[in-house]
């Protein structure tokens, strides 16, 4: 019977936070107590995705456990740096690392252990509790933290420090990923990664999902943060440097006062500030603060098309889940980045917007003109809510985690 089976969860984002990472463990894990599971969850404190720890838990004790919904929580109040850099980050996940380490001992018992990753580094008091406990161990990887950091130019790869590095990191992860029971990831191409870097030759498909109710056109009032009367283009999600905002600089240098078009950036990061300042001139650009999710269907809904302006040179190592609900809000979406990534892949499938491949802002502003003035773009992100809400279906999706669950424990 499930009911006796135990879970825990070792993340490093959990509810409050509702974006990315801590939405989609969130939900997992209700839907795992709801089926009769016992849920244990070992996290930090929430501070996505403004790098602050939330107002509500500033003042309370480093080492902090709270029940929320029938998951017992275990937090430790980790280090959450000031100015963001790579050292800064080496310094939280290590924070994160050693209070995880003794949040360990709060576990009695476990027939489950789940890691999710963008920090490799967790794997290992995973690891650890799995083999203490004499239980399954499941990672579950949300991004290639490492490889992306590389690939994003966030790391000076032609730093010998960091070739030395980098050696150690890679060797150190094909450890960890081999001592797993199950290895999953959210996307094809990041699967064939798993398989190049471990030995597992199926690692299981655990895609993010959407729901066609949480994000739905036909129920949705106007935000107050877009403006009706503007042709609006939004981007909401993290503001990090993932994403190609000289690219977006470009574009807004193209656009005219008299296109009656607003761009609206809802969302905070690590690179927030310095966007901002970029693009302070530009009046039709506007900035806002992240929403909740129960007003995410709302914001998405309100705008006329949505962007998202990948670098080329991220190809396997991410898969935003924020395309899911731009897909689901029966908008268009404008997406650019590197033509065989798996982004590019899901657009041509959908027919649910436009992807660009080179850097060309004129060519993105004309397609902004053209869906601007043309009512076919109805159609085509109704085309693209189809596609989204069948293949991604959180239902679908959530029962097949369970079913694979069952084969384990």
């Amino acid at each position: 019977m499930t009911k006796n089976k135990s879970i825990t969860v070792i993340t490093p984002f959990f509810f409050p936070e509702e974006t990315a990472i801590g939405l989609y463990t969130s939900q997992f894990s209700a839907f795992l107590v709801d089926k009769g599971f016992t849920v244990k969850i070992i996290t930090g404190f929430p501070n996505y995705p403004k790098w602050e720890i939330f107002e509500s838990y500033k003042n309370l004790p480093s080492f902090y456990s709270e029940n929320v919904n029938g998951i017992e929580i275990f937090r430790f109040k980790q280090y959450i740096p000031t100015k963001i850099n790579f050292r800064a980050r080496v310094l939280m996940m290590l924070s994160l690392f050693f209070g995880t380490l003794l949040n360990l001992r709060k576990i009695k018992n476990s027939d489950l252990v789940i890691c999710i990753v963008p920090f490799t580094i967790s794997i290992l008091p995973a690891l650890l509790l799995s083999k203490i406990k004499k239980s399954k161990l499941w990672i579950h990887i949300q991004d290639f933290e490492f490889d992306l950091a590389l690939d994003s130019g966030i790391i000076n790869n032609n730093n010998p420090l960091f070739r030395i590095l980098k050696k150690g990191i890679f060797s150190f992860e094909k450890k960890m990923l081999n001592s797993a029971n199950v290895v999953s990831s959210i996307s094809f191409s990041m699967l064939k990664k798993i398989k190049v870097k471990s030995s597992h030759e199926n690692p299981y498909y655990f895609p993010n999902w959407v729901s066609s109710e949480k994000i739905n056109p036909n129920t949705y009032t106007q935000h107050p943060f877009l403006n009706k009367s503007k042709y609006t283009l939004l981007y909401s999600g993290n503001i990090g440097e993932k994403q190609d905002w000289l690219l977006c600089e470009s574009l807004c240098k193209l656009i005219k006062n008299s296109d009656e078009i607003d761009i609206a950036i809802v969302g905070d990061g690590a690179y927030a500030k310095n966007l901002k300042t970029n693009l302070q001139r530009f009046d039709f650009v506007k900035f806002f603060p992240p929403v909740p999710f129960d007003e995410l269907s709302n914001l998405l809904c309100s705008a006329n098309a949505h962007f998202l302006f990948q670098k080329q040179e991220v190809i396997d190592t991410i898969m935003p889940s924020k395309i899911l609900g731009m897909m689901a809000s029966a908008r268009p979406s404008l997406i650019s980045g590197n033509a065989n990534s798996e982004v590019s892949k899901i657009m041509e499938k959908s027919n649910g917007g436009y992807f660009f491949t080179e850097n060309k802002a004129a060519e993105i502003y004309s397609c902004i003109l053209d869906l601007k003035n043309n009512e076919n773009s109805n159609s085509m992100g109704q085309t693209a809510r189809e596609f989204a809400t069948t293949t991604f279906s959180e239902q679908q999706i959530l029962n097949d985690f369970y079913l694979k669950i069952k084969t384990l424990i």
